[in-house]
């Protein structure tokens, strides 16, 4: 069974810095691309950032890049999003998710973990 659980959210000052992690089990890991979304009340879900299941490479938003980093750790089946600089527009559930067969098609997805950014 494909199993998604984050964690490390929580409640940080504007300009103060969490890291989330994503524990992955029940696929071939490193096979597979991950991505975070998060998404605000009242907000469609945004993609936040994708990490390749061959190389590692990462791709981010542009709202979030120099801020966010995101790198997997293939030998614990983990995955963490290191988020700096954070601010209350960075106030959302995040969640990871697996990519498909379909580049792009998620098809599994965690229950996601609260971040919430005071100003």
């Amino acid at each position: 069974e494909v199993q998604l659980v984050e964690s490390g959210g929580g409640l940080v000052q504007a300009g103060g810095s969490l890291r989330l992690s994503c524990a992955a089990s029940g696929f071939t890991f490193d096979d597979y691309a991950i991505g975070w979304f998060r998404q605000a009340p009242g907000k469609e879900r945004e993609g936040v950032s994708c990490i390749s299941g061959s190389d590692d490479s990462a791709i981010y938003a542009n709202s979030v890049k120099g801020r966010f980093t995101f790198s997997r750790d293939n030998a614990k089946n983990t995955l963490y999003l290191q988020m700096n600089s954070l601010n209350p527009e960075d106030t959302a559930v995040y969640y990871c998710a697996k990519d498909g067969v379909v580049a792009g098609m998620y098809d599994y997805w965690g229950q996601g973990t609260q971040v919430t950014v005071s100003s």
